[in-house]
């Protein structure tokens, strides 16, 4: 940081096991890449090659070098997983993925069906090559998932072999734990925490509010993805409270005590006129 400043929540180096920050490459450019490391580059943990952007981007190695060498890792979107998957050609994948050297890689089920048994072995053989991510979550908003369900399936994939869950809310946000309105599916969520440790599941949150309501659940530590190139630093000033949003977060009690006592006052004279 660039000078000191108190009471900013403690945030763990990386490599870190949690307060991870994956942000969603949707086709930046070399140039764009190079940028982006420079600004934003020591706040980001992961890269996802946005859905299926990996197959048209142009440049995919160099810009995997950027990534790697600036000690982010990167990995191909779940969606181009199911692509393989779909047709059949699971093992070409892994072929993809050792071709690209990556050592992250997710397995997902959000557009396709997969029985879970089926999934969750995916997982652990692809687990022999690299660290995995699964996502648990439908992109589709008709498809309904109880709260018991989502739990089943995130505790089964974590034996399996997952790093972490992804807790599906799509690019849009508004589907997975979220609703519609991108508002966070409050009970869902707590029934989810309730039984899998917050630490093991990164929630997809591309919306500011989204961000903003996992900090004040969780922490500055939270795990968080689908996050904009654009909005990594201001994403980190919610996690460290120097935004607004968050700005009484992580202030001493002692501020509060005084600021609810001159809210106090000023209500008192309000009163009295």
């Amino acid at each position: 940081m660039n000078f000191n400043l108190s009471y900013i929540p403690k945030r763990s180096e990386k490599p870190r096991q949690q307060g991870v920050t994956m942000m969603m490459d949707k086709g930046l450019s070399t140039k764009e890449t190079e940028n982006f490391i420079e600004s934003s580059g020591a706040l980001t943990d992961i890269v996802k090659f946005g859905f299926g952007t990996a197959f048209v981007t142009r440049n995919l190695e160099e810009k995997i070098k950027l990534y790697k060498a600036a000690g982010i890792r990167p990995y191909f979107g779940g969606t181009l997983f199911e692509a393989f998957y779909a047709r059949g050609k699971f093992d070409d994948f892994r072929k993809l993925v050792s071709k690209y050297d990556l050592d992250l890689a997710e397995i997902s089920d959000g557009s396709i069906i997969i029985p879970h048994d089926e999934k969750c072995e995916l997982i652990k053989t692809l687990s022999n090559d690299c660290t995995v991510m699964s996502e648990v979550g439908s992109k589709d908003s008709g498809i309904l998932i109880s709260p018991a369900k989502w739990i089943r399936m995130m505790q089964s994939e974590l034996q399996a072999g997952s790093w972490k869950v992804i807790a599906e809310g799509r690019e849009s946000g508004n589907v997975g734990v979220f609703r519609p309105n991108g508002t966070a599916h409050t009970l869902l969520i707590n029934r989810i925490i309730a039984k899998i440790k917050p630490t093991d599941i990164l929630w997809e949150a591309p919306q500011k509010n989204q961000q903003v309501w996992f900090i004040k659940l969780f922490g500055a530590e939270v795990n968080l993805g689908n996050i904009a190139p654009k909005d990594m630093i201001p994403l980190e000033c919610l996690r460290l409270g120097l935004r607004g949003d968050t700005f009484f977060e992580f202030l001493p009690k002692t501020f509060e005590e005084r600021l609810k006592q001159v809210n106090d006052d000023e209500e008192i004279d309000d009163a009295d006129e």
